[in-house]
């Protein structure tokens, strides 16, 4: 029997700080969205910006490093896994796609680097 990929990699901005709080069950989630751009030419030829916008969400450790390190602007790396959920609105039911996060490798702020005094010498703990 094969398996199934479900497998996703984004790199792009925070648009929000980290939202962080702590489950009942003592685990710990964040949660952000990122904005991911692209930049191509249509058919007559114009430069077409395009934005994408995701819904992120790290639990445990890594939400641990989210709430620890990332700002809004804050440029990452995300590899994770697409989870949909549901909810009814008004008897309707809507769905909701999120990154679920994986991995997470900080790129530095808005303009590349990480800004100074944002992080300790000593490397995220993991």
């Amino acid at each position: 029997m094969s398996k199934g990929l479900n497998k996703v990699q984004l790199i792009g901005n925070l648009g929000i700080d980290p939202e962080t709080r702590v489950m009942q069950d003592g685990k710990q989630v964040s949660r952000f969205r990122m904005a991911v751009n692209r930049t191509y030419k249509n058919r007559e030829g114009d430069t077409i910006e395009d934005t994408q916008w995701f819904n992120v969400e790290a639990w445990s450790t890594w939400s641990r490093v989210a709430e620890q390190y990332l700002l809004s602007g804050d440029r990452v790396y995300i590899e994770g896994r697409l989870r949909t959920e549901e909810y009814d609105k008004d008897g309707e039911t809507k769905y909701f796609t999120k990154v679920v996060v994986q991995e997470l490798i900080m790129l530095g702020g808005p303009n590349g680097p990480h800004r100074s005094g944002d992080q300790d010498d000593e490397d995220p703990p993991l």
